[in-house]
């Protein structure tokens, strides 16, 4: 595809600490090329910022590999932008047009406290994980591999569970700001192995309690979060998640 640069038209928003009112404010992008990331893109922009002595927009990034987790804004109404399947750092700049306005505005949600511009606080999700997101081993040396069979079919559905990344944009999709398919991967990774299924029903619950206690919404299957997720993560997952939390609930309540 050959290379082309193109003008936009942005309006950020700009907020200077989650205690004071934000506002979008509107910036011209030049020259801009069409194989520029996203985040390049934002990398312009602040460059000519701060050439004219002006504060530049914080937003998050870290590896731009589309693995990490930390890029993350609503782009024209969607999380990480139009394309499907990709996070921020990887949507590429061929798929706007010359002329266009686009509109970019942090995660919107109770547990996301905005801490500046487009970068907000997801430490709530640091915190499910804490709550039960993990498997309890003894110390030593580890197990030879093959010594635990696990049918081929669940290995692969703990795998795609797994390829969820913590971005948050399941939530900023949601339309009650719900962390269900977060919570539903990861405890769907670690219940379908053999390795998880001690905890299983103590992970469910603590989790899905420590969900409501942060300020999540409850799941009302409008299916935006596998629709916006970049690692499309199917919502089986939270499926799967309400049946580990009924069982658990049923067997804590009749014990």
């Amino acid at each position: 595809m050959t290379e082309r640069t193109i003008r936009l038209t942005l309006k950020i928003w700009r907020q200077k600490s989650a205690a004071e009112k934000g506002r979008l404010e509107t910036y011209h992008a030049d020259n801009i090329s069409s194989d520029m990331s996203f985040l390049e893109m934002i990398d312009v922009v602040n460059e000519q910022l701060a050439l004219d002595d002006r504060e530049p927009i914080a937003f998050d990034h870290d590896c731009r590999e589309g693995i990490c987790g930390m890029c993350g804004a609503v782009v024209n109404g969607r999380p990480h932008g139009p394309e499907k399947g990709t996070t921020l750092c990887q949507l590429h700049m061929r798929h706007f047009n010359n002329g266009d306005t686009i509109v970019i505005e942090p995660w919107r949600s109770r547990a996301f406290p905005i801490i500046k511009d487009l970068v907000v606080n997801r430490g709530a999700l640091d915190t499910l994980i804490q709550s039960g997101g993990y498997i309890s081993v003894n110390t030593g040396a580890a197990q030879e591999a093959n010594t635990t069979l696990i049918p081929q079919e669940k290995s692969e559905a703990a795998m795609d569970a797994a390829t969820c990344i913590g971005c948050g944009a399941c939530v900023a999709a949601c339309p009650n700001a719900s962390a269900m398919l977060f919570v539903g991967a990861k405890v769907s990774h670690l219940g379908l192995l053999p390795q998880g299924r001690p905890e299983a029903a103590r992970r469910a619950l603590r989790m899905v309690r420590q969900m409501d206690q942060l300020g999540f919404g409850n799941c009302s299957n409008e299916r935006e979060c596998e629709a916006e997720c970049p690692k499309e993560i199917s919502i089986t997952n939270i499926a799967r998640l309400n049946r580990e939390f009924l069982k658990a609930g049923f067997f804590s309540s009749s014990s």
